[in-house]
């Protein structure tokens, strides 16, 4: 093919796509049209499209959404004006009237919705950088603006006023109003509110605590709350947090989730995916009608969080949990009838009908047997040292958590309990049985015009022709390139951002697994160069026991982790008795080796435990997948060519025997002897506070430059003794007096004295926390470190 043919088609293809180009502005009189695919407003940076998206079969809705498509085709869409109002896919259209006023007409009969503006000045509707689609004067003035009506997501820059609400969406993945409200509340709080089928509760922040308590204030009426660009969130109620990632960059948005939790979102521009970098609620089991009424909501690190009916309770609905459970019996008045069925560290939040302290358990539940309303009780004991009754006329906002320690009593028929198992019948939903619901409208169809509407067919056909014509001969140049084995392993990475390598190649660019750079109990890792010449750390796992299948569903959920202080894992390789990951090569080796080569000064620790606390909060609380460490040390915490850390092997202990997973329980220890935390010495339930724990002693060992094992000191009659490592640094601390100052005591020599005497003394105090021996409990969470740590991260050094 000739060379003026390929540039007369890479010409037209260019004409094609700059023709495309759509203003970022609307003027009076005109319209958009759903029928027309280039009827769409684009900002000025082409970051945000605006125009009709669809939502199901021959439905659409105005919206605003980003521009490019994520990894799977799809937008990300943040606003919409008709979002539980579809308009038919034929003749409607979005028009700006002569009059000033914005409408939204369905079938071209029909007006949805409208701005109800006027204005005898010219107008337009434009769409901002911001993503606001604002209707305003030629002077400026504006008549409105997407911003003031948002839908489930809040926008950098955009405020959060007491006129404006974030309502969820009904179902993940889909766009109509669903049951879970953000708004200021009549008490100055910001609030997230279930409005259930039937019944309306607040849950965030905790109800039942005084906003001193949860640190809101309610004397500033103002209500107004902003995300910024650099990803902190503040409220006039003196709420507020901040990305894990802040900082100027990434495109971020807030938004109530289908589950009823806020989340901020950061964009990952190579994988053109989203990642959590904050979310309100880490137990999602708490927020209210999540499983619906007579059910109970658990998670679990296998499943996630999962919903359960009762005993002798079925599924309303099939395939909507909201509906939640109704009793296949009937619940006789009669006492000699009905039992009490015990459900440890159950609760049942709310709808109480009878209160009362310091009572027996007999006492309380004779209540509940002359009430025929009563469907249970809920004994709880309080931290002033006596008991309390709760008498339930509704089971809602049930849920199960190892952490609550009081039981539940359950009201149900004697005669009938047989044939209930006691336990919580686990039921599916049924996703094969959902429904579509049409629209009740009706539309009459227009005459067409048959010879337009050949023609039309006709220019298509020559379309399609010429595209088919120059893909070919993209295809013809790209197979005759040299080097074009090169180009696709190069490409494919990219593509796919995690690639499936052979043996033979990993073997290959290991030279035959000849460059040791680490060991540890899950495998050795080797040192490799790539055959796109990347530098790469490839891990040989030393157990293999898995199968092919089993051991990819495992990869998967690593290689869908994403955090900039977390090893980003390249690939993997299955094959045979073989099982190997290939992860970025990291400059600066470990934290274990820096440690004692003397190359750490002080601003850099303090990255390095800010970092880590960031990964591992990722890890607990904001990743989709549910992963615990478990071996938390110096040598999995490794250090790029700028000293950032990133946590390595997580979610080993979970790749290699996840069956060994059973209710937070392991089939065995796991971790180094030093950073284990004492539940797995004592066969406790296993929680991410023993990543905690193992934090806490790391930060231990960064700032003294001992080893976790133990202390050298000289006891009173001069003889050298063993000393607890945790311990050794709290009688320091706690026998400190002015003249005899402890962080000087316990702190690395290496620095020469060079180091934040404050910040210093506040990250051996949340260090000791993290490293609490008695109560895993009082440990704090990750994510409460990082908010610690991040008050004094941008201090002067």
């Amino acid at each position: 093919m000739s060379a003026p043919f390929l540039f007369i088609c890479l010409s037209l293809a260019l004409s094609l796509s700059f023709s495309s180009l759509t203003p970022s502005t609307m003027r009076k009189g005109s319209s958009l049209s759903v029928e027309k695919s280039g009827d769409v407003l684009i900002s000025a940076d082409r970051i945000f499209s605006a125009g009709f998206y669809p939502v199901g079969d021959d439905a659409y809705c105005f919206a605003v959404w980003f521009s490019k498509a994520l990894y799977d085709g799809s937008h990300s869409v943040v606003w919409m004006a008709n979002r539980d109002q579809p308009v038919n896919g034929r003749y409607s259209k979005l028009s700006l009237l002569k009059t000033g006023n914005l409408i939204l007409s369905d079938a071209g009969r029909l007006t949805l919705w409208a701005t109800e503006t006027t204005s005898a000045s010219s107008v337009q509707l434009q769409l901002y950088n911001t993503a606001n689609l604002v209707l305003h004067t030629l002077e400026g003035k504006i008549l409105w603006q997407s911003f003031d009506s948002p839908t489930d997501t809040l926008l950098p820059q955009q405020l959060l006023t007491k006129d404006t609400i974030l309502v969820s969406s009904r179902s993940q993945g889909g766009y109509s109003s669903g049951f879970y409200k953000l708004y200021f509340d009549d008490d100055n709080i910001l609030r997230l509110r279930f409005d259930g089928l039937e019944t309306s509760s607040i849950y965030w922040p905790k109800p039942w605590q005084r906003p001193a308590e949860t640190g809101r204030s309610a004397s500033n009426n103002s209500r107004t709350a902003v995300l910024d660009t650099y990803g902190r969130f503040k409220s006039s109620d003196d709420f507020q947090f901040s990305s894990v990632d802040l900082g100027m960059g990434p495109k971020r948005r807030m938004t109530i989730d289908a589950d009823g939790n806020i989340r901020l979102y950061s964009l990952d521009e190579r994988r053109r995916a989203w990642t959590i970098s904050w979310q309100a609620i880490s137990t999602p089991c708490v927020i209210h009608g999540i499983c619906g009424a007579n059910s109970l909501c658990s998670y679990t690190a296998e499943t996630g969080r999962r919903c359960n009916c009762l005993p002798g309770h079925k599924m309303r609905n099939h395939t909507d949990w909201s509906y939640g459970c109704e009793p296949d019996f009937n619940l006789s008045c009669n006492n000699e009838e009905v039992v009490f069925v015990k459900f440890p560290h159950v609760e049942f939040y709310g709808y109480d009908i009878w209160y009362s302290r310091n009572q027996t358990l007999e006492w309380c539940e004779e209540i509940c047997l002359q009430l025929c309303s009563c469907k249970g009780i809920q004994y709880k004991f309080s931290k002033d040292g006596y008991y309390l009754c709760y008498i339930k006329t509704q089971l809602l906002n049930g849920h199960r958590s190892l952490g609550f320690d009081n039981p539940m009593y359950i009201k149900l028929p004697r005669a009938n309990l047989s044939s209930h198992d006691k336990t919580v019948q686990e039921v599916q939903l049924d996703c094969s049985r959902l429904v579509t619901v049409p629209l009740d409208r009706t539309y009459t169809k227009k005459h067409e015009n048959v010879t337009v509407k050949f023609m039309l067919w006709f220019a298509r056909g020559c379309g399609g022709i010429e595209i088919i014509g120059f893909l070919f001969v993209l295809y013809v140049l790209y197979r005759n390139r040299e080097g074009s084995g090169v180009i696709e392993k190069g490409y494919l990475h990219i593509a796919m951002g995690f690639k499936r390598f052979t043996y033979a190649e990993l073997k290959k660019a290991s030279r035959n697994f000849s460059v040791e750079i680490g060991r540890g109990g899950s495998g050795v890792v080797y040192k490799g160069t790539l055959s796109d010449n990347r530098v790469a750390a490839i891990k040989c796992l030393s157990e293999a026991s898995q199968g092919e299948a089993e051991f990819l569903a495992e990869v998967s959920t690593i290689g869908r982790l994403n955090h900039m202080n977390l090893i980003e894992t390249w690939g993997y390789c299955a094959e045979g008795k073989h099982r190997l990951l290939v992860y970025e090569y990291m400059e600066h080796g470990s934290l274990a080796e820096n440690l004692t080569s003397n190359t750490l000064d002080w601003k850099k620790r303090f990255e390095i435990a800010l970092g880590t606390a960031k990964g591992l909060a990722y890890l607990h609380e904001e990743c989709l997948e549910w992963v615990l460490h478990c071996d938390v040390k110096p040598q999995n915490i490794l250090l790029d060519s700028n000293y950032h850390p990133k946590v390595a092997d997580f979610g080993l202990s979970k790749l290699l025997n996840r069956g060994g997973i059973d209710n937070s329980s392991f089939s065995r220890i796991r971790g180094t002897r030093g950073y284990m935390a004492p539940e797995w010495v004592f066969n406790l339930p296993i929680t991410s506070k023993v990543d905690v724990y193992s934090y806490g002693i790391v930060m231990l060992e960064m700032v003294t430059g001992r080893g976790p094992i133990g202390v050298q000191t000289m006891d009173d009659n001069g003889m050298m003794e063993q000393r607890r490592f945790v311990a050794w640094v709290r009688e320091k601390m706690d026998g400190a007096t002015e003249n005899a100052p402890w962080i000087e005591e316990i702190v690395d020599r290496n620095m020469d004295g060079e180091y934040d005497k404050g910040k210093m003394e506040l990250l051996v105090r949340v260090a000791l926390q993290c490293a609490d021996q008695q109560d895993k409990d009082a440990r704090p969470t990750m994510s409460k470190v990082v908010e610690v740590l991040l008050g004094h991260e941008n201090d002067d050094f």
